[in-house]
């Protein structure tokens, strides 16, 4: 049997999310990955990237591992019934249930966190409690059998400690040299614990509209799951 992954699409996705595990996981050997939307319709990524689905929900296979990415379009999957009912059953019999940056919140929305650690973007990452789950501040959180990265870069790291769980830890490293993903970043200011505290404040002030509107999404989730 062909191992089965299957990655959300979404508008306004921020596409590094998913495109970078895609990467890692289009090099798994005897498996089939599904970019998986509601229709077959282009789906517009933040920036304005198309992306073009593959399966809908309804098409779409039993998957091995499911994974939701985030960005600023999945505050309308908090309470959108149909793509939380998706994720619910998909993760029923799923190996693994995965996420990258704020595609953790729409686990916790479809009630799969619940007494679980897990990850997320560091803006977004204390909003996970409202969902019965520890938030854990680490670039990739295990869980049992489920796996969360944290914010968008978060996803190639991600991806390669599902490698190793899936293939083994030298496959994933094999993986990792044919990208030659050796990260050295020219600045060190890619967490708030490290960047310059008056650069946090601004980028969290530029965000302030979007993490309103999450925050209100995730309380309405909540609610609904009986955790407000």
């Amino acid at each position: 049997m062909r191992f089965q992954i299957g990655l959300l699409l979404f508008p306004n996705l921020t596409q590094l999310d998913m495109t970078g595990p895609y990467e890692v996981f289009t090099k798994f050997p005897d498996s089939d990955v599904h970019l998986v939307w509601k229709s077959l319709d282009p789906v517009t990524a933040g920036g304005g990237m198309q992306l073009l689905p593959n399966m809908t929900f309804t098409d779409c296979p039993q998957l091995d591992l499911i994974c939701v990415p985030g960005g600023a379009g999945m505050n309308a999957l908090l309470n959108d019934a149909e793509t939380l009912d998706f994720v619910r059953r998909q993760a029923a019999e799923a190996r693994y249930v995965t996420s990258v940056c704020t595609g953790s919140l729409v686990l916790g929305a479809a009630g799969l966190l619940q007494g679980k650690r897990a990850t997320s973007h560091w803006m977004s990452h204390e909003m996970l409690a409202a969902f019965g789950c520890t938030p854990v501040n680490e670039r990739v959180v295990v869980d049992d059998n489920v796996i969360t990265g944290g914010g968008v870069t978060a996803g190639i790291d991600f991806a390669l400690t599902v490698a190793g769980e899936v293939l083994g830890a030298e496959a994933a490293r094999k993986i990792q040299l044919g990208m030659e993903y050796d990260p050295k970043p020219p600045y060190d200011a890619g967490s708030p614990e490290r960047a310059d505290p008056a650069m946090v404040a601004a980028v969290r002030e530029g965000a302030a509209a979007r993490q309103s509107e999450r925050e209100a999404a995730v309380q309405e989730a909540a609610g609904r799951l009986g955790r407000a």
